[in-house]
């Protein structure tokens, strides 16, 4: 059983709590009595509703459980199944064309293409996964998969194939140079980027010698460390950099 801990009226586990704590509220600057009283706040305020949803869930799957045990055996009758399903609620007419609205939402959800996974929050694993779906490595897509055909000795084999590895990186170079061209040159021809104009504009130093910039600058949008952060059509690109790789 994982340990709690006590905040409020909450009881928070504590690998949550330290991840929180540590790593979440400084980079966003919120004050962390300030995050859990709202969380405190939002869960005294919906818990009780959540709870009566999700028991008049189960109060339907148990009649729609009983409904088919008690036919077990018999033809399947599509449209008394039908009836019975609007009677007890399940189905429920249509109301007609509806328009609504949002605000603040997230740009991740609202805005920016990508996948979108709903997890219950009480299993750590399923809520890391779905962080992490938003972001996959494009090597390993291409290695992994027959978006690179395996033939002319570019099977994958049991074991690393350098020839195929050298295919995946030349098409990676490829996807870049559509995504995120650069002024002159090829990305696969850069042997170092640096940032320029007090870190706002990215420039790459080609293998000849000369520097070059994106076509469009605005594409860079950051650097971590040894990773180049670039923005095409609302989706990012983590261009990551490891200068002990041989």
């Amino acid at each position: 059983m994982t340990d709690r801990v006590a905040i409020g009226g909450l009881r928070v586990a504590g690998p949550l709590h330290a991840f929180i704590a540590d790593e979440v509220l400084p980079e966003l600057g919120i004050d962390p009595a300030v995050f859990w009283s709202g969380l405190e706040g939002i869960v005294t305020d919906l818990g009780p509703r959540n709870r009566q949803l999700l028991d008049h869930r189960d109060h339907l799957q148990n009649r729609i459980d009983a409904w088919h045990l008690e036919r077990r055996g018999q033809p399947h009758d599509a449209a008394a199944y039908k009836r019975f399903l609007t009677d007890i609620g399940y189905l429920v007419p249509d109301g007609g064309d509806v328009s609504i609205t949002t605000e603040n939402v997230d740009p991740e959800i609202a805005t920016v293409a990508g996948p979108q996974l709903v997890v219950p929050l009480g299993n750590a694993r399923y809520s890391l996964n779905a962080a992490n779906a938003r972001w996959g490595s494009l090597y390993d897509a291409l290695y992994g998969t027959d978006a690179v055909p395996e033939d002319n000795g570019l099977e994958k084999g049991g074991a690393y194939n350098p020839a195929r590895g050298a295919a995946v990186v030349a098409r990676a170079m490829e996807f870049l140079d559509l995504a995120a061209p650069l002024a002159t040159g090829r990305h696969a021809d850069v042997v170092a980027y640096d940032l320029r104009d007090d870190g706002r504009r990215l420039v790459a130093r080609l293998a000849d010698g000369t520097e070059t910039t994106l076509v469009r600058d605005e594409q860079y949008v950051g650097r971590a460390g040894e990773s180049i952060l670039l923005v095409n059509n609302g989706l990012h690109i983590e261009i990551r950099i490891d200068r002990d790789h041989p």
